[in-house]
């Protein structure tokens, strides 16, 4: 079968096919879009993106944290042993941050570094809307947030990132 790349076509699809086509939206993640799958139909794409972020936002606290927890360091290890999903090897390329100098790699890493044992969750940040130098600011002015604001932002910034996701799967047929 050929993949779902229509709103008709998603909201005509049983749920394994729906969360086949839309599982990679959030990253490492298919129980949000399984879970929204019983919502359709979708009225349009903005439609589906809020019931896929309610879903998200609605889960048990822990789940979230597994979300969160789920993405990469920017340009972290996985990044440099190129084992980032598709997705998110060209989202942190779109930043820049596959062309970093040694000097820049090792900021990023210290500051990932002390962004995880202060929150417990990788920072997260929607790369494509951002540059590295963007990105650099915005690590070292959260990192003075409360965890619970962390927690949200990074729940904010997941949903920044499903949104573009989502346009790119059905931007081809739009």
């Amino acid at each position: 079968m050929s993949p779902l790349r229509t709103l008709p076509e998603l909201n005509a699809a049983d749920r394994a096919a729906f969360t086949a086509a839309l599982g990679h939206l959030f990253e490492h993640s298919p129980w949000v879009a399984e879970e929204t799958w019983a919502q359709q139909p979708f009225r349009d794409v903005a439609h589906l993106h809020t019931a896929l972020c309610a879903t998200m936002r609605g889960a048990a606290r822990e789940r979230q944290l597994a979300l969160i927890r789920a993405h990469p360091d920017l340009a972290g290890r996985l990044a440099q042993q190129n084992q980032l999903t598709a997705e998110s090897t060209r989202e942190q390329a779109s930043a820049g941050l596959n062309q970093l100098t040694a000097e820049e790699l090792a900021g990023f890493q210290k500051l990932n570094a002390a962004y995880l044992e202060r929150f417990g969750f990788p920072f997260i940040i929607c790369a494509r809307l951002s540059n590295k130098s963007a990105i650099l600011t915005a690590m070292q002015a959260r990192g003075g947030n409360s965890p619970e604001q962390e927690f949200q932002t990074a729940l904010g910034e997941i949903e920044k990132i499903a949104q573009l996701r989502l346009n790119d799967y059905l931007k081809p047929i739009l």
